[in-house]
């Protein structure tokens, strides 16, 4: 799929690393927009870009564009992903997706009435270490999946006026964080948990600062997630089993996982790729996507851990602007 003409929203972190993944594949991305023009020009230059938007909103009706990545803050995303898809471009999004399920049942369904792919950047649904541990539990080897815990948290420092913490920037730990924990388990449960316990402590500015999740599904399958902004945690998931568990240490970009045997003690160290440039496995499955191949596209899943954590935020009475 060398001919997919890519075109990039935002000039950030993550935009960067999909000029490298791109470069390192061959490709370079076909045009860049940004709300501030002179970071678009800079951003075309280091990479070779052919285009730049004088105003990013016409990357939507370009008709050169085949494919656009949104990777602005996640309260703008909606309206953007309206605007592309309406027009014909299929759309890989950063992290959350949107605010909420209303919204992405929205951009949903205009991506399946115009046959468009839409997925999220979710790191977890790509990454062949992922994959792989998933095709050993099908085997049966280590027995049912009973419970996952779930840590992660960083320390931020309290300027509430940044996006960690500013409401109108949609922050807080559920869409930052939670979203990498809720898409691990969703990835490792045999269906979307239906019942949702939680306890929230909220940051100065009303977002949700600091989460405990308790969630369970129909076949019994438990998960507990601690999320928090304002204390480090180790960034570990752990899949306890019948006949053994999971760790995984330094999700969602995890190079490998331990399993413990507990019939033994047997230990069992799992790698794939070390490669660790994640974005490379998502451009891949889009790209093979768009050339017919959705196998690897689970827009379903990102669909249930939207549900989720809709529902959690329901629960605590938060909602930022947009939603009031």
């Amino acid at each position: 799929m060398n001919d997919i003409k890519w075109a990039v929203l935002g000039t950030g972190v993550i935009a960067n690393e999909m000029a490298v993944a791109l470069q390192k594949s061959g490709k370079k991305i076909y045009a860049v927009g940004n709300r501030t023009h002179e970071k678009a020009v800079a951003f075309a230059d280091k990479y070779g870009i052919q285009k730049v938007y004088d105003d990013y909103h016409e990357m939507f009706t370009d008709s050169e564009v085949d494919a656009i990545y949104i990777t602005t803050p996640h309260n703008t995303h909606i309206e953007f992903m309206k605007q592309a898809l309406q027009n014909g471009k299929h759309l890989l999004v950063e992290k959350s997706i949107t605010l909420n399920s209303r919204e992405l049942r929205e951009a949903v369904s205009i991506a399946r009435e115009k046959h468009l792919v839409l997925c999220e950047a979710m790191t977890i649904y790509h990454m062949p270490i992922y994959r792989k541990l998933r095709e050993i539990l099908e085997s049966g080897k280590l027995g049912k999946v009973n419970v996952i815990t779930m840590n992660f948290g960083s320390f931020k420092e309290y300027d509430m006026s940044n996006r960690f913490f500013n409401p109108n920037l949609a922050g807080g730990a559920m869409l930052d964080i939670g979203v990498y924990a809720l898409s691990f388990i969703r990835w490792f449960m045999e269906s979307k948990p239906n019942q949702l316990l939680s306890q929230v402590k909220s940051a100065p500015t009303g977002v949700d600062e600091q989460a405990g999740l308790l969630l369970t599904n129909e076949e019994g399958q438990m998960a507990t997630v601690a999320l928090s902004l304002h204390s480090k945690q180790p960034k570990r998931g752990m899949v306890s089993c019948e006949k053994g568990f999971i760790e995984i240490m330094e999700y969602p970009r995890a190079r490998e996982a331990k399993i413990t045997y507990v019939e033994d003690g047997r230990i069992e160290i799992i790698k794939t790729d070390e490669d660790t440039d994640a974005l490379k496995y998502e451009l891949d499955d889009m790209e093979a996507a768009i050339g017919g191949n959705q196998s690897h596209i689970y827009l379903d899943y990102t669909m249930d851990v939207m549900d989720m954590m809709t529902e959690f935020r329901e629960q605590w009475g938060m909602y930022y602007p947009e939603e009031k």
